[in-house]
């Protein structure tokens, strides 16, 4: 007599893969997941030229770095990379629309941009993100580049009050110093805005200044994407060696 035997699955975690973009379609599906999240989830107004797709002038001067879900190959992380000479191809930073970087001219040639970072939201328990970071930790040490730039964003939902909160609680420590400080072209309001006591800091921005980051100055307002923007300079020789074995092992 055949006994029935009854087995318990558990459920599979999901497994990720990170690479650079290869081919358009690559680049198609980083934007798409951009637009999902900054456009659709986050309420940005997007100038694109494809609907549901978020495109820009810098897109074709990146490289963009995926992580796909294992067993799907959907595209669920992404970030962008603009290195000097594509920078200088494209003719400026894209951190120069919003902060006047005149006192990183010294070091422009040396600085690789990053942004456009984004999690879907289905996979924000931490292992998309640590993918990302170890990605762009592998291409930043083959880059050669002395310093990562780019901007963190906050988001305005609530006026902007968490945002000042956010600055005024990480000035003191991690401001970076007067000789390379930016200035911010369309300035968060920082006089009308009541700071937010106890801020939550966004998870990127707390990665960043783990890694040895400095806020570069004042935060920007972006009303595109309704957020108030921090711009980060992380110099190489400030990484902090723990977090780049954890990265780089």
């Amino acid at each position: 007599m055949l006994q029935k035997h009854h087995i318990q699955h558990e459920a599979r975690k999901p497994h990720f893969q990170v690479s650079l973009a290869r081919h358009g379609d690559d680049v198609l599906a980083a934007q798409r997941l951009r637009w999902k999240v900054f456009a659709e989830e986050m309420g940005a107004r997007l100038s694109t030229p494809q609907p549901g797709y978020d495109i820009d002038l810098y897109d074709p001067y990146c490289e963009h770095l995926l992580v796909r879900e294992g067993d799907t190959g959907e595209v669920v992380g992404t970030y962008r990379m603009l290195t000097p000479t594509a920078a200088k191809r494209v003719g400026s930073y894209y951190s120069e629309n919003e902060f006047d970087l005149t006192r990183l001219r010294h070091v422009r040639e040396r600085m690789l941009e990053v942004g456009r970072s984004c999690v879907h939201r289905d996979y924000r328990n931490g292992a998309v993100i640590t993918q990302l970071w170890a990605g762009l930790a592998a291409y930043l040490m083959k880059s050669g580049c002395d310093y990562l730039i780019g901007c963190a964003s906050v988001s305005m939902r609530d006026g902007g009050h968490n945002a000042a909160g956010i600055w005024h609680a990480l000035r003191e420590r991690y401001l970076s110093p007067v000789e390379n400080r930016v200035f911010p072209r369309c300035p968060l309001p920082l006089d009308a805005l009541d700071a937010t006591p106890a801020p939550s800091v966004p998870p990127l921005v707390k990665g960043y200044l783990r890694l040895g980051a400095y806020v570069g100055g004042e935060p920007a307002w972006d009303p595109d994407f309704n957020t108030a923007d921090l711009f980060i300079l992380l110099p190489m020789h400030r990484l902090n060696p723990i977090y780049a074995r954890h990265f780089l092992k």
